[in-house]
């Protein structure tokens, strides 16, 4: 509270302000006197002695207030004085400093006089370091008027509350809430222990039953219960004077965030469970646990799902796949951390992958803290989830792939492309030409390996025809059988009735040689590799491994080995690029993974199944296509490309972000005869092409470039020269950009790497 006559008006807070000071006012105005007396000039003297008056009026006023305001601070000293004399608790007044002032009739009976000394001096008596504490409530009082604390002292809980009075003084009220009826139960004669308790668990108050069961007088929780926190309506383990001693604990809010906590005698017998057969007949799977994670009981459903468990057997020997101790989950749900929350685990010791969702509640039977464990199967659900991350994970590899394959296209593009630079300069008795031979051969080789990436990520360029199996494979029978070695036997059974498909015939080769040579090596002693083909009608979708087939026609290819057989927690992996089961230096993982990739564009579907000790089987899946649909298939035989010339004419807008590429590339087409010009990026070429003046005949450009890309900029470029030819390069497939590519006439695509030849070729196609 502020009171009016201690609230000062603006000139009596200034004039409080100077009052120290007026005496040297009227130091001042004795020397303007003297001034003026010695003064030669009368106006001088009249203006000095007008400032001397006005001095001496100035301190007369400050002596006139500042007796004023005590006047009235000692008429409120003494209001308050009179006000606080009959309070019942100990009412003390200070000033900003601290020191007494003034106190009340019931602090001088129990602190004495104190005049003169400080609250915290005084106050020492009543609990430890004081001075913190009043500072504290003196800054709040000061901002809030008021302020007050609850405080656990020696003697008991107290309430310290202080009100600001004017600017100068606070009052201060010490409250022995011990005197209170708590609840108004009467609770210190009550013969049933209980106590209250803040909500930061500072013990407020012990009635005497409680002190008598305790022994003593303990200030928090832990000092009484062994078992935190405490639940009302559970047994809890006190630490009694004579020993341990089990109460059942009922906990009342008593309001301000205080709790009033009543032990209860346990009754004899414990707590009745009810019915013993509901539990067993419930519909639900059910499992009950103590508070150590061991199995009490489990009924009918629950052991349908877990099997025969013996009683006593860790919730952790069951089940597995927590991520983390399951001892820590069983404590959290005990202390009410993971209530209700649902996890997913692994049935242990189960033949097949079986899984089960199991939310924990915590319930308390004859007054002890438990667990009941509520499951139900989840073993669809989690194959679903293990096929959503495996499509995931195949997905991310591929992107993975690709990007790498895109950017060592572009290195091999300029390491073949130079090669070939140099190998015109060189001829075949240049003591550096085989060198430069067998930087080609490596860098092809190079280009071949990108390849497989590309297929696995379903980003190469694919050459669709319709092809006959049967036509194929036997075409490919002599390169398989000098692949096999003479070891082997390698057989081939066709369907007679078989129909053909639509495929990249090399593509597809490589599939059979790569799933032929994997036989191979997995029969090291020698054995048969079978390869058939048959034709399948799917009247219902069939669904295995991750993948979903559609009803209809299919063409069937099976490659079996004899061999070791592949182990099923390797089986899940073998299409992922660089994953291999062989021995170091023996394969680059890669031929599964390049195997998934290209069946997988093409429109089909490839599976595995392996016994150990038996042999595997790849089959693969292709769409049938019918007669009439290969004619319709079939492209239109188009005339044979003309072989480029050695010179050519015509201008050359060479678009490329590459640098390496680009050199290369300009120098190739410069060599044949055409004017080049360069640009780096998209912006550059439009900002060329501003010259009306310029006539160019080809766009060669990139497809990938950061800024505007190669589709976007010869858009905008052909509105103003709408009869340029276009050449698209890229590290990627054509598939890329055949959305694109539609909609820009007179283009063609390069895919990278690219050598001389092609280049200047694919050029003069263009032009002529």
């Amino acid at each position: 509270m502020s009171h009016p006559a201690l609230t000062p008006h603006p000139l009596t807070r200034a004039a409080l302000v100077l009052a120290p000071r007026s005496q040297y006012l009227v130091f001042a105005a004795v020397i303007c006197a003297l001034i003026a007396y010695f003064a030669t000039d009368r106006f001088t003297g009249v203006a000095v002695l007008s400032v001397a008056g006005t001095f001496v009026a100035l301190a007369g006023m400050i002596t006139l207030l500042t007796a004023r305001h005590g006047r009235a601070r000692n008429e409120l000293q003494a209001q308050i004085a009179e006000f606080i004399a009959h309070d019942a608790s100990p009412s003390f007044t200070t000033d900003i400093e601290g020191e007494v002032c003034t106190q009340n009739r019931a602090a001088v009976e129990r602190f004495g006089s104190r005049g003169g000394q400080t609250l915290t001096r005084t106050l020492g008596e009543v609990f430890a370091n004081p001075a913190a504490i009043l500072h504290r409530m003196q800054n709040r009082a000061e901002a809030s008027g008021a302020a007050h604390e609850d405080l656990v002292t020696r003697r008991g809980h107290v309430r310290l509350a202080v009100h600001r009075v004017g600017e100068t003084h606070l009052l201060w009220r010490l409250e022995d809430m011990t005197e209170r009826a708590i609840g108004g139960r009467g609770a210190e004669t009550i013969s049933l222990p209980m106590l209250t308790v803040s909500k930061t668990g500072m013990i407020l108050f012990m009635n005497e039953a409680l002190r008598r069961l305790v022994g003593t007088r303990v200030k928090t929780l832990d000092r009484i219960f062994r078992d935190l926190p405490v639940r009302s309506g559970e047994e809890h383990e006190i630490l009694g004077a004579e020993g341990p001693v089990r109460t059942l604990v009922t906990s009342v809010d008593s309001g301000g965030g205080r709790r009033e906590i009543y032990l209860l005698p346990v009754p004899e017998g414990g707590v009745p469970t009810g019915d013993p057969t509901a539990f067993e007949t419930l519909p639900v799977a059910l499992v009950r646990l103590d508070a150590d994670g061991c199995l009490r009981e489990a009924n009918r459903a629950a052991r349908a799902l877990l099997g025969e468990v013996e009683t006593g057997t860790e919730l952790a020997a069951i089940l597995e796949g927590l991520g983390r101790p399951v001892g820590d989950w069983l404590a959290d749900a005990l202390a009410g951390r993971s209530d209700r929350r649902p996890e997913v685990l692994r049935v242990r010791g189960s033949d097949q992958d079986a899984y089960l969702q199991v939310t924990l509640t915590r319930v308390v039977e004859a007054g002890q803290p438990a667990l009941v464990a509520v499951l139900s199967d989840a073993t669809q659900l989690k194959t679903l989830e293990a096929q959503f991350v495996q499509s995931q994970k195949m997905q991310a590899i591929g992107q993975l792939a690709g990007g790498v394959a895109h950017d060592f296209n572009n290195l091999l593009t300029a390491i073949s492309g130079h090669c070939d630079l140099l190998l015109l300069r060189h001829d075949k008795s240049d003591p550096d030409y085989a060198d430069l031979v067998q930087i080609n051969q490596n860098a092809n080789r190079a280009a071949s390996l990108v390849g497989q990436l590309l297929a696995f990520s379903r980003k190469q360029t694919l050459k669709l025809a319709t092809i006959d199996l049967r036509d194929t494979l036997s075409d490919l029978t002599h390169l398989l059988n000098r692949l096999v070695g003479e070891k082997m036997r390698l057989t081939l059974t066709h369907d007679p009735d078989l129909e053909p498909i639509r495929a990249d015939k090399r593509q597809l080769e490589q599939v059979i040689m790569n799933l032929v040579v994997n036989a191979r090596d997995a029969m090291p002693d020698g054995g048969e590799i079978r390869i058939e083909t048959e034709m399948l009608s799917l009247r219902e979708e069939l669904r295995r491994d991750r993948a979903t087939v559609a009803p209809g026609h299919y063409v069937i290819v099976r490659v079996t080995d004899e061999g070791a057989g592949i182990a099923p927690e390797q089986l899940p992996k073998i299409f992922e690029p660089f994953y291999t089961t062989k021995r170091q230096g023996e394969g680059t993982g890669l031929g599964l993974s390049t195997a998934y990739g290209i069946i997988k564009q093409t429109g089909g579907f490839i599976f595995c199944d392996s016994f150990q000790g038996q042999g595997t089987t790849f089959t693969l899946y292709f769409p049938a296509h019918s007669q009439t649909e290969e004619a319709e298939a079939d492209p239109v035989p188009t005339a044979a490309p003309r072989r480029a010339s050695v010179s050519g004419e015509g201008v050359v807008l060479l678009v490329e972000d590459e640098a390496p590429v680009r050199a290369f590339a300009s120098r190739a087409l410069r060599m044949r005869g055409y004017t080049v010009i360069e640009a780096e990026n998209a912006e550059e070429a439009l900002k060329t092409l501003e010259d009306a003046a310029l006539a160019v005949d080809v766009f060669v450009t990139d497809v990938i470039m950061p800024g505007m890309d190669g589709p976007s900029w010869v858009r905008v470029a052909l509105e103003q020269r709408p009869n340029t030819r276009v050449v698209f390069v890229s590290g990627y497939s054509e598939e890329s950009l055949s959305q694109t590519r539609d909609s820009i006439p007179n283009s063609v695509f390069l895919p990278k790497p690219f050598s001389l030849s092609e280049l200047t070729a694919t050029v003069q196609g263009q032009l002529h």
